[in-house]
């Protein structure tokens, strides 16, 4: 969320980004609760001073009026006790009209959006999104492609008829070569990220002065609604697999366990940035998609993914988005796979997002390309919820800036790879990158049944 008196000082910037996000809000309501609500206080503040004063003057000097008899000290006159229950009261009705605006105040001031940078596109929807760079020719073949359910099922390395009947819909069954190619697909992530070099390389590439390495991290896949609820990521619930029993949601990204790791903490800045690449199968129920991608394994129920997470100072947050989004087309280009990376605009970024960055890999079969990756530059917006500061060398306390971006989502990267690499025999040609974590698949032949 936005801190309140950030609010106060840019209303009209703020209406601007609920606009252009199109976020049904009404900031001046928000604003009127804030000021109700700071003068109660006030308020409340004052009577309790006062009662206070009541209090220590029914005392006197030494705890006790030196004119009232020893038998007598400390006991209040009938005015100060009246004085006394009228202020309580005040204070209690002050006290419940606080309460009551509260509510409503603190569910206005978490729907309020993150402000954009300067370089997001201003859209109503995708397509206002901008296209800023391609990388790799589109192939072309000398005979119609097949797509990826295709292959797959020809290779009997997916399947959705089975996982349909004993799942339900948007679940899929990946086997044999699928598997070995996805934890090989890991192993190049993991290796990749782990790898100071290349972290520094490409550091150097985008000016960004931190060459520290991610650290791997296998994240839970359950998180609590009130640790869903401060990452921002609890609505739309509909979106979410929520455990009632539990008043728990199935994470939709290892960003949601992996955001609160640090959550009312105060980081040495020394240890800055903080960098995290958390595997995790995730849930989402693709709620409002119905009847869309139905076909394949591009939107399932529940997938796998390699995510990053990074925690640092404010005045690297977008230099650290820039460095997230060349390690992506660094692990893209490796796998020279064709792609091109998308600015997203206002209207189809998420609310919390001040710069949203997309990959879109080229797919064959749609001729098209489609979203594999994304970048979400957060500022502080989760950090003040979750309270992640840090403390620098004046000893001054600040919150975090905070990134999340995918290094892979393994049915999508997969889709890209099948038919990408695709041949006229069916057969389908493993990426030179990844056949060092399978020896003994330098392709996927087609065995006919």
């Amino acid at each position: 969320m936005l801190d309140i008196k950030y609010i106060r000082e840019n209303a009209e910037k703020i209406k601007q980004a609920i606009k252009n996000k199109n976020i049904n809000l009404d900031l001046d309501e928000l604003l009127i609760l804030d000021e109700q609500r700071r003068k109660l206080q006030f308020k409340i503040d004052e009577s309790r001073t006062e009662k206070n004063k009541i209090a220590e003057s029914a005392k006197g000097k030494g705890g006790k009026p030196h004119w009232i008899a020893s038998t007598q000290r400390g006991k209040p006159t009938k005015e100060q006790i009246e004085a006394g229950k009228k202020i309580k009261t005040e204070i209690n009705n002050a006290e419940e009209q606080f309460k009551k605006i509260a509510v409503k105040y603190k569910q206005l001031l978490y729907a309020v959006p993150n402000t954009t940078s300067e370089d997001t596109p201003i859209g109503l929807n995708e397509s206002g999104n901008k296209v800023i760079r391609k990388f790799g020719a589109i192939p072309k073949f000398d005979f119609k492609p097949k797509n990826h359910m295709e292959l797959g099922v020809a290779h009997n390395i997916i399947d959705t008829e089975k996982s349909a009947i004993i799942s339900g819909a948007r679940f899929n069954y990946l086997f044999g070569e699928a598997v070995l190619l996805q934890f090989a697909i890991l192993q190049f992530t993991l290796q990749t990220l782990t790898d100071q070099k290349i972290i520094k390389k490409l550091a150097d590439k985008v000016g960004n002065p931190f060459d520290k390495p991610f650290i791997p991290v296998i994240p839970p896949v359950i998180a609590k609604s009130e640790i869903m609820k401060k990452m921002d990521r609890l609505d739309p619930i509909e979106d979410r697999y929520y455990l009632k029993q539990d008043d728990s949601l199935l994470i939709g990204s290892a960003e949601h366990t992996l955001g609160p790791l640090h959550m009312n903490e105060i980081i040495d800045e020394k240890k800055l940035p903080i960098r995290y690449i958390g595997y995790s199968t995730a849930f989402r129920r693709e709620a409002g998609t119905y009847g869309k991608d139905m076909v394949g394994i591009l939107r399932r129920h529940q997938f796998d993914k390699a995510e990053m997470e990074t925690f640092i100072q404010p005045e690297h947050g977008i230099v650290e988005q820039d460095l997230i989004i060349a390690i992506q087309e660094y692990l893209v280009q490796q796998l020279e796979l064709p792609y091109q990376v998308v600015a997203i605009c206002t209207g189809d970024m998420g609310k919390q997002d001040f710069r949203q960055i997309d990959i879109e890999c080229f797919m064959p079969s749609e001729n098209k390309y489609r979203e594999t990756h994304t970048s979400d530059y957060m500022t502080d917006y989760q950090s003040r919820r979750l309270n992640i500061r840090y403390k620098n060398k004046n000893n001054e306390k600040n919150l975090v800036h905070m990134n999340d971006a995918t290094a892979f989502a393994m049915g999508r990267i997969l889709i890209a790879i099948l038919e990408n690499y695709q041949q006229a025999n069916g057969n389908i040609i493993i990426p030179k990158v990844l056949r060092k974590y399978m020896p003994n698949n330098q392709s996927l032949v087609l065995v006919k049944k």
